[in-house]
């Protein structure tokens, strides 16, 4: 596809990064000079120094034949402004913006092709503080993503030595836990030169301590799941939030009420503001979240989750590393940087949340071919899982009508579960954990489980249809 992306801030550089390795035409508008030449110095893409909401700066980007736009500046008002002038002056069929604002709702008449004409909305905060509730619900979790309308649930959790299934077989299983389905679909293990390995997940295949299991099962089954690999631990009653930022506040926002909650920001003007903004209840503390003293005093030895959300990845890294020191029992880092990211897993942070890795599944869900739902980054982007829709007729299509172990799937790939039913009756809605002899019909929901990326491409053609089919 042939893309503009406005923005070459963090969201558009991880945007950039992702879609220029699968082979996308990508162009980057920037006002900053110097930033759009350290971006082409490393990605295969090309830079356009201007304000992407003046039509000659778009047509330079070539405009007239983009296939999407995806403004990512920093104001909501110049991604509203892009999108317009791209539908009314250059007809780009896709417009994706991320907007900060709550205001403007998606599908609403502001967002209509009458108003700023955008197609989608994205919101890295609201992503963000989404998935956090999630880790927030299920404690035990490295990672929870649903798929299907949420029938169906792929959870990544660390196994450890007093969890009921580890050191058992795969096949195992379904005797150790039989009123639980599910489906294992990757295992990572690292090893003494701290690299990870993946391994496969065979009959034989045995659970260890210390690995990084990818599982796919009936949403409400996940806390059966969690608790078949670690112990369970107690539900999040206290939490404590370092940052009060656009991500802190809509998470204390969403959590106050249910638990006790401290929030911990080094201005006192905002300190002020979210004091106006959270209930009474919820404590709000001027002071440095990397100040030991200060953790001291709140009694972090007796916080369930520490979670950094400031701006700054030092800051956020060293807060945890101290709170969990002094005794937090879980913590969480928001990290910007990749590499950062990838520096602290394996440590005592137990989870490195990336705000760029988050959304750019939503985005991925709009590039992909075939009939694609929705797509999930995995492993800090270096596995993906996907939600396909078959489509067609066993003339037209490739999967439907056909048996599991008839797809040309490459090596690695797996359908961990399909999803069959009427979405608008999700009650009714069943889940099959497929077997090599299992057939696919017309409007199933696949989770596919890809372990690299560049496997994309050819499970995309896979749900193609034919030229012949009429929806």
């Amino acid at each position: 596809m042939n893309i503009i992306i406005l923005g070459a801030g963090r969201v558009g550089e991880s945007v950039a990064e992702n879609l220029v390795s699968e082979r996308n035409d990508i162009t980057v508008i920037d006002t900053d000079p110097v930033r759009l030449r350290d971006l082409q110095d490393r990605l295969d893409l090309r830079g356009v120094a201007g304000n992407g909401i003046q039509p000659s700066v778009l047509e330079a980007a070539g405009a007239r034949d983009a296939d999407m736009l995806i403004a990512c500046a920093p104001a909501d008002e110049t991604n509203l402004v892009a999108c317009k002038v791209a539908h009314d002056v250059f007809s780009i069929p896709t417009r994706i913006a991320r907007l900060r604002s709550p205001e403007f709702v998606d599908g609403g008449p502001l967002l209509g092709d009458a108003g700023f004409a955008v197609n989608e909305v994205i919101c890295p905060e609201q992503t963000v503080t989404a998935t956090i509730r999630k880790l927030i619900e299920h404690p035990e979790a490295l990672q929870v993503l649903a798929f299907a309308g949420g029938v169906v649930s792929l959870v990544a959790v660390r196994a450890v030595s007093d969890g009921p299934l580890v050191r058992h077989t795969i096949s195992e299983l379904p005797r150790l836990l039989p009123t639980v389905p599910m489906r294992f679909v990757s295992i990572y293990r690292r090893h003494e030169d701290q690299t990870d390995q993946r391994i496969s997940c065979q009959g034989d295949t045995r659970i260890e301590p210390g690995d990084e299991v990818f599982v796919l099962a009936a949403t409400r089954d996940i806390p059966a799941v969690l608790g078949a690999l670690r112990r369970r631990e107690e539900p999040v009653r206290r939490l404590m939030i370092a940052g009060g930022g656009r991500v802190g506040l809509r998470l204390a926002r969403e959590v106050q009420g249910s638990c006790r909650l401290k929030l911990i920001e080094t201005s006192q003007e905002r300190c002020e503001y979210l004091s106006g903004e959270l209930d009474d209840d919820v404590l709000v503390l001027h002071g440095d979240s990397t100040d030991a003293d200060l953790l001291e005093r709140e009694q972090v030895d007796q916080t369930d989750l520490f979670v950094a959300l400031t701006s700054d990845d030092e800051d956020n890294i060293m807060a945890c590393l101290l709170a969990k020191r002094m005794g937090a029992r879980r913590v969480l880092a928001l990290i910007n940087r990749r590499a950062y990211a990838d520096l602290v897993q394996g440590t005592q942070i137990d989870i490195a949340l990336s705000p760029a890795q988050t959304v750019i599944g939503e985005l991925l869900a709009h590039v992909r071919r075939g009939d694609v739902e929705a797509v999930h980054s995995l492993r800090r982007g270096a596995a993906e899982a996907i939600e396909a829709v078959a489509r067609g007729d066993r003339r037209t299509s490739k999967v439907v009508g056909r048996r599991i172990d008839e797809l040309k799937l490459p090596r690695g790939a797996e359908i961990g579960a399909i999803v069959r039913g009427d979405a608008a009756e999700p009650e009714r809605r069943e889940l099959i954990l497929p077997h090599h002899d299992t057939v696919i019909e017309l409007d199933d929901h696949l989770i596919v489980f890809l372990p690299r990326k560049h496997m994309v491409r050819e499970v995309e053609e896979l749900f193609q249809v034919g030229a012949t089919f009429l929806f």
